[in-house]
């Protein structure tokens, strides 16, 4: 095999490495979101998933709860379709890092979940989406340190200011 057929193997590799990981990811996440908006998947539906927002202290629990779920189907199936990929991983590790704050009282295990997503979604947000994407070869298709980096800074200013928000109200 020559080095250039070698080559573009391996860029076929990653790119399809990348597709499982987004998919898994993005599906996932999105499942996440419709547990809290419609109760599918065993999930608990907006009143309650509202009702234990406001248990944690997200009040108005309404507009926290629903914002949660919203950015995780949101979030998910842009991820999962390679579409606005850094936005998405922004939306992902925004509402993962608000996640984990929630749930680091429960100790390791109860924040373990949160922080793993959060660790693709920043993943991803450097790495972009891959060649099987909806982004990719679109003129408004980004990845990169740059875009990686903003990614990252927004879903953490967004993480802030929700939080801000949580201790405010």
């Amino acid at each position: 095999m020559t080095p250039a057929a070698r080559n573009a193997l391996d860029a076929t590799a990653s790119d399809i490495g990348l597709l499982v990981a987004r998919v898994g990811f993005g599906g996932l996440l999105a499942v996440h979101g419709t547990q809290k908006l419609f109760g599918w998947f065993n999930g608990y539906g907006l009143s309650a998933t509202q009702a234990g927002f406001e248990a944690m202290g997200y009040n108005p629990g309404k507009i926290f709860g629903t914002l949660a779920g919203l950015s995780e189907l949101t979030g998910g199936l842009l991820l999962l379709l390679g579409l606005f990929t850094p936005l998405a991983a922004a939306i992902a590790l925004g509402t993962m890092l608000n996640a984990v704050n929630a749930t680091w009282h429960g100790g390791f295990s109860a924040f373990e979940p949160a922080l793993l997503f959060a660790i693709i979604a920043a993943g991803l947000a450097f790495t972009g989406p891959g060649r099987f994407s909806l982004d990719s070869g679109r003129p408004w298709a980004r990845q990169g340190i740059a875009w990686g980096a903003a990614a990252v800074v927004l879903a953490v200013v967004a993480a802030l200011i929700t939080l801000v928000f949580k201790w405010a109200l």
